[in-house]
């Protein structure tokens, strides 16, 4: 197990300068671009990919870094260029790591590498969890996968929302009701492969912010998937429908389902992602507040905008550090017993939040125009609070955590 440390070795920090160097050579100059245009940055994926960024074998190399911190050190870097560009380039993670944690070790070396394709034919994949009417409330889903036991082929019908990459994914992964009597925890998680009839995208969302990450509707139309593409199989499925019959019959514990463990796994990166964002407009308000004159000085001297900007510089670096704790609680098994997890995407969130907003404020009438970066971090942030788990859903997880109580 390694230990807990906040001091990078050689190789992360050149990792680390290297991600920064792509932000600020590749994503940044872009990102005013694609934010208005609110399409899926292709060329700025492709530039990604070519030089590894884009690729399985990074985001492996970095989700089995012992120390925990490849992870989060990444995102923060990606963000801190731009935030929609970023997702559109991470935004496969998340199916990723829908693979990773709930396949056998056939499915993630089948399905995970036609999620990237290569440097010459980049594609996106997409997790859709997330419904009309049921994004936080995950027991409401209604989207069915039933079992056609002579075929040997799941059959899946229902809507998807708010799906980073939905419609336009080469490998889309869903997760539907396989025992509606069992609530949250009658899901499985199952992979639809490239070109399967009956999936088809949906209403394409128009959005405040994150604008150059495709985010949309999927619809499932009686898709035919064969058995193999349930994560984890039928048999690990049915003992584990069996196990929670079980326990729900006797009134025990709670059962994780598959959709909410992928969303645990990727709490602290969505934290990470807020740090980045949050850093860059800290970063941009400081240098604007040093060179800024106003009754012949610079107004970092008034104590009004020193302040905040100490403020903001706190708040970024004790998100960080939350975020990097849970990282490295993860990575090394140990367990969120106060919602860690839930803690540095709560904090880091919020963070974002407000620090943008400061930044905005420092900057003036400026800071609320086009003509400078942090009116589009402003709006980018906002999505932080809400997707993944609102910052409500977080501070619930947190309170019954805690409380060993039902908090409603």
């Amino acid at each position: 197990m390694a230990e807990f440390t906040m001091e990078l070795n050689d190789e992360q920090k050149e990792v680390r300068d290297w991600l920064h160097g792509f932000a600020a050579d590749v994503i940044r100059p872009a990102a005013a671009e694609w934010d208005e245009r609110e399409e899926t940055p292709w060329p700025v994926i492709q530039e990604a990919a070519k030089v590894g960024i884009y690729s399985l074998d990074f985001y492996a190399q970095q989700y089995f870094d012992p120390t925990g911190l490849g992870i989060p050190m990444a995102m923060e870097e990606l963000f801190w260029g731009d935030a929609g560009i970023a997702l559109s380039i991470v935004g496969t993670g998340l199916a990723a790591v829908g693979v990773l944690a709930n396949g056998t070790e056939e499915q993630i070396g089948t399905w995970i590498p036609q999620m990237y394709g290569d440097a010459n034919d980049v594609k996106v994949a997409a997790f859709c969890s997330s419904e009309p009417d049921a994004g936080s409330d995950v027991a409401s889903m209604r989207t069915r996968a039933v079992y056609d036991e002579a075929k040997d082929e799941w059959v899946i019908n229902g809507t998807k929302t708010w799906a980073t990459n939905g419609g336009i994914a080469n490998v889309h992964v869903v997760v539907a009701v396989v025992d509606p009597e069992l609530g949250s925890k009658g899901h499985a998680s199952f992979i639809i492969p490239p070109g399967t009839p009956g999936l088809s995208q949906g209403q394409k969302f128009k959005k405040h912010g994150i604008r150059a990450s495709h985010t949309a509707e999927v619809v499932l139309e009686n898709v035919r998937v064969p058995g193999s593409c349930l994560l984890g199989g039928k048999e690990k499925l049915d003992e584990r429908l069996a196990r929670a019959r079980e326990r729900a019959r006797q009134g025990g514990e709670r059962v994780k389902n598959a959709a909410m463990a992928t969303f645990e796994a990727s709490r602290p990166a969505v934290g990470a992602m807020a740090v980045g964002t949050a850093r860059a407009a800290y970063e941009v308000a400081l240098d604007y507040a040093k060179t800024r004159e106003q009754f012949g000085r610079p107004i970092i001297d008034n104590q009004g905008v020193a302040f905040q900007l100490a403020d903001m510089r706190t708040a970024v670096d004790a998100a960080r550090l939350l975020v990097w704790r849970a990282s490295w609680m993860a990575i090394n098994g140990k367990p969120f017993t106060a919602a860690e997890g839930s803690m540095s995407k709560l904090f880091a969130s919020e963070t974002a939040k407000k620090v943008t907003a400061q930044a905005i404020q420092i900057l003036g009438g400026n800071g609320y125009t086009r003509e400078y970066p942090v009116e589009r971090m402003h709006r980018d942030a906002a999505i932080y609070t809400i997707f993944e788990g609102t910052s409500e859903v977080q501070r619930l997880v947190i309170a019954r955590t805690l409380s060993g109580m039902p908090i409603r």
